[in-house]
């Protein structure tokens, strides 16, 4: 398995949680269970693909503004999250938050997958691609 193929199966995920989170509505268990599975994946998945994804990337010319690029969206997502969690589950304004997050996530997810991921393609020897994808799943398995 590449480390696209490691990061695309958890992007699925992402998607999944965001499409469920935003069927929610107000405060049930329903909501804040989606709710906390979606942030952990989320922060989990930042910071070993910044580890074992972006980090490589930065060390390359052709890769180096994108890798920036995308760590500085992962910021931008922590924020959203942060204000969701000072924001009522019962408020219409947490859905609104919900869906502003479901739209930041998923344009980077699409930019990582149509734009960074073909750079990288050419940027990573195959043998990296591959270590990287198992150093990136070992850390995701030890932090679910």
């Amino acid at each position: 398995m590449t480390i696209f193929e490691a990061l695309r199966k958890d992007h699925e995920i992402q998607r999944e949680l965001l499409d469920k989170l935003i069927e929610t509505s107000g405060d049930t268990p329903e909501r804040r269970e989606i709710w906390k599975r979606l942030k952990k994946e989320l922060q989990i998945h930042e910071d070993a693909e910044e580890r074992n994804f972006y980090i490589p990337l930065i060390d390359k010319d052709l890769t180096q503004e994108k890798a920036r690029h995308s760590i500085a969206e992962h910021h931008d997502i922590d924020e959203m999250i942060e204000q969701m969690e000072e924001t009522e589950f019962s408020s219409t304004g947490w859905l609104t938050l919900a869906k502003s997050l479901k739209e930041i996530v998923t344009h980077h997810l699409d930019e990582e997958e149509h734009e960074i991921f073909q750079l990288a393609g050419k940027a990573l020897t195959d043998s990296q691609k591959t270590s990287l994808a198992s150093e990136y799943k070992k850390e995701m398995e030890e932090n679910r």
